[in-house]
């Protein structure tokens, strides 16, 4: 009876061990959740769209270190009052996770105030920094830090700034906390006095600073804004080395958010200029790589890369050469383009696709676990 049946069970047999093979084994890891970063850099390329990259690209020899990004999506930069947003309205919707108008920052289109994600991550004992090779009170990090629903009230920015916590940051806008119109306070002292180290581009260079991470830091890069890439400004990748080494420190139990803004990207396209435009690219991307080096060898951070909108409608012309550019602009304004959005470390999946510009706030929360 048995040898009847045993061809049969020979093949079941065979058939069990090819669906086996084929199966892969269960284990705690393949079960496990995703892994959470513990920190978070988000770099904001202002006025970065695609043509943006590919000009610094090409000028660049052909490679930028966004092209180790493995992933990759798009998102609808329009404001709530206006197809074209500006960097107020687009740095809101990174910070907030809502669709506000155009020159508002961290409130609603009621001007109700909006938490920001800097300010969730300093809850939660997360160290925090902002930087940018703007003013430091200028749109896109005051965004981050401050809820009025004027971006060009500088002065009242800087106040925001004494209502935080927040553990680092670097910028222009000197005269906004020292040399103050409105009120005559003198916020750089102030900000001594509340236990920050504070220093600026007159008393020291940031090459000659050694950081103190018992202390708070604060360093000015110009009474404004900083001078372009092309002429004479080259802090940026030596203050994002700053900054990691800073907030690493700081932020050794719980770890870090922080905020890198790219601005004159913006200012290149606003001014027509593609050797501008090229020389921000490069410069910002040299600060990207830095940080991918250090993600890299960390393993626990997350970088998400990506523009708060166009600017300039800028594109790359027929006769052009990797050398040589011929560009075309058609307005010194910005434009209504999606944005390109990179993510490398854990979480990075949750970056690809096509989504608005507020996920980048669900988005990041949701990769750290809030």
């Amino acid at each position: 009876m048995i040898a009847k049946y045993l061809p049969f069970f020979v093949l079941l047999f065979l058939w069990s061990c090819n669906q086996m093979a084929q199966t892969p084994p269960r284990s705690s890891e393949h079960n496990a959740p995703p892994k959470h970063p513990r920190n978070v850099i988000l770099m904001i390329g202002d006025g970065m769209g695609l043509t943006q990259i590919s000009a610094g690209m090409y000028r660049n020899g052909n490679k930028l270190h966004l092209e180790s990004f493995p992933v990759i999506g798009l998102h609808k930069a329009y404001s709530g009052d206006n197809l074209i947003t500006d960097s107020a309205a687009g740095a809101t919707a990174f910070a907030s996770g809502v669709k506000t108008f155009n020159g508002a920052l961290g409130v609603n289109m009621d001007t109700v105030p909006v938490r920001t994600i800097l300010e969730e991550a300093e809850t939660r004992g997360l160290a925090t920094g902002l930087m940018s090779t703007a003013s430091i009170v200028h749109a896109t990090p005051a965004a981050f830090i401050a809820h009025v629903p004027y971006r060009e009230a500088y002065e009242a920015i800087a106040l925001e700034f004494m209502k935080t916590d927040i553990d680092f940051f670097l910028g222009g806008g000197l005269k906004y906390f020292a040399r103050r119109q409105t009120d005559q306070r003198n916020l750089y002292v102030e900000l001594q006095k509340k236990g920050y180290y504070t220093s600026d581009y007159l008393r020291e260079s940031l090459s000659e600073i050694k950081l103190n991470t018992s202390k708070n830091f604060a360093y000015f890069t110009a009474e404004e804004d900083p001078p372009p890439a092309i002429k004479g400004r080259n802090y940026l990748l030596l203050a994002s080395h700053l900054a990691i080494d800073f907030l690493h420190a700081r932020g050794r139990d719980k770890g870090f958010f922080l905020m890198i803004e790219g601005a004159q990207i913006d200012w290149g396209g606003h001014d027509n200029n593609s050797d501008y435009i090229v020389s921000e690219m490069i410069d910002f991307d040299r600060a990207i790589g830095e940080m991918l080096k250090f993600a890299r060898e960390d393993g626990e951070t997350l970088i998400i890369v990506t523009g708060d909108h166009e600017t300039g409608g800028y594109a790359i012309n027929p006769g052009s050469t990797m050398d040589t550019l011929i560009a075309g602009f058609t307005t010194d304004g910005h434009t209504a383009s999606l944005i390109p959005v990179f993510a490398y470390g854990p979480g990075a999946e949750l970056f690809a696709g096509f989504y608005e510009n507020t996920a980048i706030y669900s988005k990041m929360k949701q990769a750290l676990g809030f």
